[in-house]
């Protein structure tokens, strides 16, 4: 996905409330993240989260913002692969107070992955969560957005999109004093206490649909 692509993809959601509902937990995310090279990214076994960490890294090195410099976590890293790709999943144990804790995870999180995100938070690290409705992994988070395909008008992978963006553009415009007013507000999920949904809420499919013949004018019919 593109700019291009992306910012279609933020007209349409436009009067469906996921822009506010990405951005709130941008903002949270900028507010919580302090210390740099202290954003830890974490996914299932099978599902590592290289397109946000991939994104996130972009958006930190062109806002020049080390604290969402993010670092990649990984169950099984092979031993020769380049330091950055070898943090293992050991590293959660050591999270604590000055770090913050992002799960990536389209499907439910594994007990083992649970059980490493309850250790960061007992130790004091801020935990998120990016997921599909997990209300296991939901529970341990301070703050997280759900995407359930059957009901949103946005993929999980254009979610991760929409967040990093957001990020990208609060570092840009200075926006620290609205992520601590979201974090003041004790905002959850979606931000609502700060940011209100606009009323009008269309279908997920006219959305989707209106999104497939856009793109597909901007670039050609996108794979399935």
């Amino acid at each position: 996905m593109n700019a291009a692509q992306v910012e279609a993809l933020r007209i349409l959601l436009g009067p469906s409330g996921w822009l506010e509902r990405t951005r709130g937990f941008a903002l949270a995310l900028r507010g919580r993240a302090r210390t740099p090279h202290g954003l830890l990214i974490v996914g299932t076994p099978a599902d590592e989260p290289w397109h946000m960490t991939a994104h996130l890294a972009d958006e930190s090195r062109l806002a020049g913002v080390a604290e969402l410099a993010p670092t990649l976590i990984r169950w099984t890293p092979p031993a020769d692969a380049p330091a950055h790709l070898r943090v293992g999943i050991d590293r959660l144990e050591q999270a604590g107070r000055r770090e913050t804790l992002l799960v990536v995870s389209s499907e439910a999180a594994p007990a083992p992955l649970l059980e490493r995100v309850a250790t960061a938070r007992r130790a004091g690290a801020s935990i998120f969560a990016l997921d599909q409705g997990d209300d296991e992994l939901d529970g341990l988070a301070h703050e997280s957005l759900a995407v359930r395909s059957a009901l949103d008008p946005v993929s999980f992978d254009g979610a991760q999109h929409l967040v990093s963006l957001a990020v990208g553009d609060a570092c840009r415009a200075g926006d620290l004093a609205a992520a601590a007013t979201v974090l003041a507000g004790g905002a959850l999920l979606s931000g609502s206490e700060v940011l209100p949904q606009r009323r009008a809420q269309p279908r997920p499919g006219d959305i989707r649909g209106r999104l497939a013949r856009l793109l597909d004018a901007i670039s050609g019919p996108q794979p399935g």
